[in-house]
């Protein structure tokens, strides 16, 4: 119930990455390209400060949808977006992460429901203060380090040529997410873009 005693029914879009100037638009803030690109293609401006995120919201459909940007850092997502959902009340299967993925070439989509971490520090905290493995994943592929260190590597930006992809993938992902909040089921929605 909220406020009101209305029912209303929520999602939640969650984008991982690490605030500050010093990493936008890096590989690692894939997640919060995310949701900078839904939440143009939405017009939703109204991002303020809430359990250490930046949360922006728009109705859809008699929906509320959240857009979630974690300012916890992301190896420390989980203790931003636990508070969130259970302050407004989401159910698990009315949360999407959207995050970079290293195992994947620039700018390719994979659609998960559960599964591991996978090395990836963001889902690490997200599963521990969830106390879950299965919540919906939207994964943007960064491509593999070939000199760089991993680190230096997730904190670089994409070069011209890569860009023209990653963008390919960024319109992709919102399409995708635009399908979700459109009640496309999640199972459907990895058969056809998986």
């Amino acid at each position: 119930m909220h406020g009101n005693g209305a029912l209303l029914i929520m999602k939640m879009i969650v984008g991982l990455g690490n605030i500050g100037k010093e990493y936008d638009q890096t590989r690692h803030n894939t997640g919060f390209m995310v949701i900078d690109q839904f939440a143009k293609e939405h017009d939703v401006s109204n991002f303020k400060n809430q359990s250490e995120a930046m949360v922006g919201d728009f109705r859809h459909n008699g929906e509320k949808i959240l857009l979630v940007k974690p300012s916890t850092y992301m190896n420390d997502s989980g203790r931003a977006v636990r508070p969130l959902m259970d302050y407004y009340d989401i159910d698990m299967e009315d949360l999407i992460v959207a995050y970079d993925d290293m195992d994947m070439p620039v700018g390719k989509i994979r659609l998960r429901q559960k599964g591991s971490a996978g090395g990836h520090n963001g889902i690490k905290s997200l599963i521990a203060h969830l106390g879950t493995q299965a919540f919906n994943r939207l994964r943007l592929g960064i491509d593999h380090p070939d000199r760089k260190t991993v680190v230096d590597h997730v904190l670089s930006r994409f070069s011209k040529e890569q860009r023209i992809e990653f963008d390919q993938g960024l319109d992709q992902a919102v399409q995708i997410l635009d399908e979700w909040i459109d009640d496309v089921d999640f199972n459907k929605l990895m058969s056809e873009h998986n």
